[in-house]
C-alpha cells in the first residue's frame, strides 16, 4: 500500500525549529520525537533563519523593497523600443 506524504503546518515546523534553535535536545533527539528525518528540520531551521529579519521589518521597509526603481525603467525602456518599433510597422498601412 502506498504511503502518503505528509504535509506539516508553519506552525509546527515553528515549534520544531523553536525547540531544536533552545538547545535542550539534540537534532536527532527531535526527529525521534516527532518522526521527521533531520536533513528536514535542517532545511526548517535554516529556512527559519534566513527569513527571521522579515519579522522586524516596519510596512515601509517592505513596500520599499518590493519596487525596485532600475527593475522599473528597464521595462519602461523596454516598451519604448517596442512601442516605436510598432508604430513603424503600422505606419505604411495608414
Amino acid at each position: 500500500m502506498k504511503k502518503s506524504r505528509r504535509k506539516f503546518t508553519s506552525v509546527f515546523k515553528t515549534k520544531v525549529v523553536l525547540e531544536l534553535l533552545k538547545e535542550r535536545n539534540t537534532l536527532s533527539e527531535i526527529a525521534q520525537k516527532y518522526e521527521i528525518h533531520p536533513t528536514i528540520i535542517s532545511k526548517w531551521k535554516s529556512e527559519f533563519l534566513e527569513k527571521a529579519s522579515i519579522v522586524f521589518e516596519t510596512e515601509k521597509e517592505k513596500t520599499k523593497e518590493s519596487f525596485d526603481p532600475e527593475e522599473l525603467f528597464k521595462e519602461i525602456g523596454k516598451m519604448k523600443v517596442e512601442n516605436e518599433w510598432l508604430k513603424k510597422k503600422l505606419d505604411p498601412y495608414l
